[in-house]
């Protein structure tokens, strides 16, 4: 009945939970109620000292011997657990449910059995249950050993070798099993590198030829590929025949080299190669297989191809900065047939006698409550493509005033186009920034940084320091030019006027812009479209922090802004004095410590806590440098942006964007085809 109560209050505690912890039970009860046995390995040996008993037990184990044999196998072969606080409540449990039945009771057996007394402390873990096994074997040879007892196990040479030769077979398949797994592992992941590679676009890395697909199968270019590796491997060679003085092998190598470059020649493909390509792809093979065996070393090897891979990483470097210089001179090249317009223009502009040379409606130039635009740009074709885009989407020509401002050069060409194709209803004005006589280097600052000897050097001198390609945007010649900062003297060049939308030249207008007008910029200055995301775009990125004055002035966080279309209030312009502000901050950056060049810095400080945010819709930028802006988003936009170095009027454009553009151009007006601008 004891028996039954613990077994019972056992239960409760574990809840029904695992056979290993109904074994570990079933063991203590064995263990507590049976007589006292040793578990040794595979056998069961029974110390007592009744030696008739112990012949008749060994004969024949009762069920709970064999039951707790089983149990303690089960245990120490499956390397099972237990928490030491289960234990402890299991004993606890037993002990008050046979604590009725005196000497059956679990203190009386603890002590007829001699348990320690801390059996209570008992601990089990993860470590101990890996090592038992090797402690019982221990026990084992410790009790075999001693004679003390009735019955001693002695081990025999033959035993001793049997057992040496099984572990050394369950040594040997083990580590069978392991190389032979790690041998399927590796190739298992071979096959799936395989079938990952089968799904890449091969031009994506960069085929020899990615044009020609019509060439392509399983092995495309095989020679090619064999003749240049071939021509790489000679020159190691060349390099080890020369430095161990092979004269012979050297010479033989250089022109082997020669022979295969010639017949590679411009060739992409293998279908490109003449027909000796054959026959000299098997001269080097017999070259190189020659010299591998007078040369080969494989320290010398490594260390010749790793000079190779450094020599081609400088230059490649070096290319690449070659094509940034030339990306940004491009960029910044007024093209051929753009430069012929104007110079054609230019010259029919000055045979017209000075009363032809004169626009109509001027007197809607300064009348405030028309709907006035300032453009400054020293392009033709691209100022034209403003006003065309701007008047086409128009629901009232007549109402809106055209400011244009370009330089000197471009004066006579400028005013030409418009006398020749005039904007329907709309008014427009071209001046010449070279006679605003108020705009001079005592009043303007950055005239006279511009005409200082730093910065001719920094502009002119070739082996500046800072001409990296990193620098060289940065070193635009359009900083030269006073149209890119005229609009900070927006209420100068239009006193009379009250708000004023700028646009730049490199935008198109897609929609009606006279709810701009309408926008209430909340006493603040400038309406523009914010252009900072999460982390980009935002003041750290224009400004140097690490100088004072911009540290205590302006909070790197905040959110940038875009020109190329920007509302400003003339009125509240003149209120705050924003020009004086410019001035202030363009004295301080005289050596350029606290921004690079450009109007985008400046700005941002001059109009900073005075910007207005607009809707985004108003105005979608990025068509100069980013491929993945959505065909919604620019549909939707009222004005595009080609800010960027690949203008539509260039050869560097992207083409799905240029359509937007180009449809602003009538291509067949005679000044575009006698200079061959199509589309």
């Amino acid at each position: 009945m004891g028996l039954k109560r613990g077994l019972s209050g056992v239960n409760r505690i574990r809840g029904g939970g695992g056979s290993r912890s109904a074994a570990l039970v079933t063991l203590i009860f064995l263990c507590v109620f049976a007589p006292p046995v040793f578990f040794v390995g595979r056998g069961v040996y029974i110390d007592s000292s009744n030696d008739y008993a112990n012949a008749s037990v060994k004969q024949s184990l009762d069920w709970r011997e064999r039951l707790a044999m089983q149990s303690l196998r089960s245990l120490f072969s499956k390397e099972a657990s237990i928490s030491s606080s289960f234990l402890t409540q299991v004993l606890d449990v037993i002990t008050a449910s046979t604590a009725h039945l005196g000497p059956f009771s679990l203190d009386s057996s603890l002590k007829k059995n001699n348990f320690s007394p801390s059996w209570r402390e008992l601990e089990v873990d993860t470590q101990e249950n890996q090592t038992a096994s090797s402690s019982i074997v221990n026990a084992k040879r410790d009790t075999t050993s001693k004679g003390g007892g009735s019955h001693q196990k002695v081990e025999t040479p033959e035993m001793l070798y049997r057992r040496q030769l099984r572990e050394k077979r369950r040594e040997r398949r083990a580590n069978e099993l392991v190389q032979q797994h790690n041998d399927d592992t590796i190739l298992k992941l071979e096959n799936a590198a395989i079938e990952r590679s089968k799904s890449v676009d091969s031009a994506v890395l960069g085929k020899y030829s990615i044009w020609r697909r019509e060439n392509e199968n399983d092995n495309s270019d095989s020679n090619i590929r064999l003749m240049r590796d071939q021509v790489i491997m000679a020159r190691v060679y060349s390099g080890l025949a020369k430095l161990k003085n092979k004269t012979d092998l050297l010479q033989e190598l250089q022109a082997r080299i020669k022979d295969s470059q010639r017949v590679l020649g411009e060739s992409t493909t293998d279908a490109d190669l003449p027909r000796s390509a054959h026959d000299k792809l098997r001269d080097m093979g017999q070259v190189l297989a020659k010299a591998k065996m007078q040369l080969y070393d494989c320290k010398l090897v490594t260390g010749k191809l790793r000079a190779m891979l450094q020599t081609a990483d400088e230059q490649v470097r070096s290319l690449k900065k070659q094509s940034t210089f030339l990306a940004q001179l491009a960029a910044k090249t007024i093209p051929n047939a753009i430069h012929c317009l104007s110079m054609r223009l230019t010259i029919d502009y000055y045979l017209l006698s000075p009363v032809k040379r004169k626009f109509p409606r001027t007197e809607n130039l300064e009348n405030p409550n028309l709907y006035h635009y300032a453009l400054f740009s020293d392009n033709v074709l691209a100022a034209s493509v403003v006003v065309n885009s701007a008047i086409m989407n128009a629901k009232d020509p007549s109402k809106h005033v055209f400011h244009l401002v370009t330089d000197k050069l471009n004066f006579g060409a400028m005013n030409m186009w418009f006398l020749l194709n005039p904007p329907g209803k709309a008014t427009i004005h071209v001046e010449n920034v070279d006679e605003f006589k108020w705009l001079n280097s005592s009043y303007c600052p950055v005239l006279r940084q511009l005409e200082s000897a730093a910065m001719k050097e920094f502009y002119f001198k070739a082996d500046h320091p800072t001409s990296g390609s990193s620098n060289l945007k940065y070193r635009n010649p359009k900083y030269l030019s006073m149209l890119n900062h005229l609009r900070f003297y927006l209420p100068e060049v239009y006193p009379k006027l009250n708000k004023i939308l700028f646009l730049d030249d490199d935008i198109i207008v897609q929609k009606d812009l006279t709810p701009l007008w309408e926008v209430n910029l909340n006493g603040k200055v400038n309406g523009a479209v914010e252009t900072c995301g999460e982390s980009f775009h935002r003041f750290d990125k224009y400004l140097n922090f690490s100088n004072p004055h911009i540290a205590r002035n302006f909070n790197p966080n905040a959110c940038g802004w875009a020109y190329g279309m920007n509302m400003f209030d003339l009125k509240e312009w003149k209120k705050r004095d924003i020009t004086g502000i410019y001035h202030k901050w363009q004295n301080m950056n005289e050596n350029r410590t606290l921004w690079k060049l450009g109007t985008l810095p400046p700005g941002l400080i001059t109009f900073y806590e005075l910007t207005h945010p607009l809707n985004k819709a108003w105005h979608v930028l990025g068509l100069g440098y980013n491929p993945s802006i959505a065909k919604k988003d620019i549909e939707n936009a009222a004005v595009v942006h080609y800010n960027g170095n690949m203008k539509p009027w260039l050869e560097l454009a992207m083409s799905k964007y240029r359509p937007y553009w180009t449809k602003y151009i009538q291509f067949d007006h005679p000044y575009l085809r006698r200079c061959n601008l199509h589309e």
